[in-house]
């Protein structure tokens, strides 16, 4: 959590909108989660972010939860509200962006392999539906949680008239156009969890994690003839998406990213 980028993003946020934001870190423990958030809420806050491994439990503090983060069953945005808390989960829309916006790759009609069905997956599997791929395949080390998770999201799957199924992770399939890496594998220097054979020609490979944890990945995805993209626009992404929840402004990311791009590459 120490090496956390998210204080340097939402502090240029707040310089860049003039919104009165402070955001720093909180180390709450294994076990400290609910009296940590709610001794903070007591001081006047207006909202947090909540990492791994607390976005499962964060909705169920919430008095409302968005669709999105009731689909994921988790939540990485809480907002203090008078009336009661909102749970958010503002990952799937972040990383849905980092696609289609600032990587330019359109997702309506491709054949997608998301990798982990844990909170990050929960997260993005929604709105990844929601761009319409021809098909998406779900696979996890435990079938059980990802069928689960595929079956909370049938029906979000039949609206948008995409082919979601679940696969064992060993045998996913061949030639996805997009494979996204929503495990823990690349931040435990594990292998990568998917055969080769799973990437398509020219496909687009991205990692949720950033910085030295992804290279593992991102090197396998270009010696497989893919494109390799890691996490930290999907983190400038939906930390604007939470910006916004909070505040109700909408930040310019770009230049944020950019200069997270510049701050890591000097570090």
């Amino acid at each position: 959590m120490a090496h956390s980028q998210s204080p340097f993003i939402h502090a240029a946020f707040a310089a860049q909108t003039g919104e009165p934001v402070d955001y720093g870190r909180i180390d709450c423990g294994p076990d400290g989660f609910e009296a940590a958030v709610r001794e903070f809420a007591a001081l006047g806050a207006g909202g947090c972010n909540v990492t791994v491994p607390f976005k499962f439990d964060a909705v169920r503090l919430a008095r409302v939860c968005t669709e999105r983060a009731r689909l994921a069953g988790a939540a990485n945005t809480l907002r203090f509200d008078a009336d009661g808390w909102l749970a958010d989960n503002t990952d799937g829309s972040g990383l849905l962006r980092d696609i289609e916006h600032n990587a330019q790759w359109p997702l309506s009609g491709r054949r997608v392999l998301l990798v982990g069905a844990g909170g990050a997956g929960a997260g993005v599997l929604g709105p990844l539906l929601s761009a319409r791929p021809r098909q998406l395949v779900l696979v996890n080390r435990s079938a059980e949680r990802a069928r689960a998770l595929a079956e909370r999201h049938a029906d979000a799957a039949r609206g948008a008239g995409v082919d979601l199924s679940v696969a064992p992770l060993e045998q996913p399939g061949r030639g996805f156009e997009l494979i996204i890496n929503a495990t823990a594998s690349s931040l435990q220097a594990a292998a990568v969890p998917v055969p080769a054979e799973a990437l398509g020609s020219g496909a687009l490979a991205i990692d949720l994690m950033y910085g030295p944890a992804a290279q593992a990945f991102l090197d396998w995805a270009v010696r497989h003839g893919a494109r390799g993209r890691d996490g930290l626009g999907m983190l400038v992404e939906q930390a604007a998406e939470a910006f916004f929840v909070w505040r109700g402004v909408r930040p310019d990311s770009a230049p944020v990213l950019q200069a997270l791009r510049e701050r890591l590459a000097a570090a």
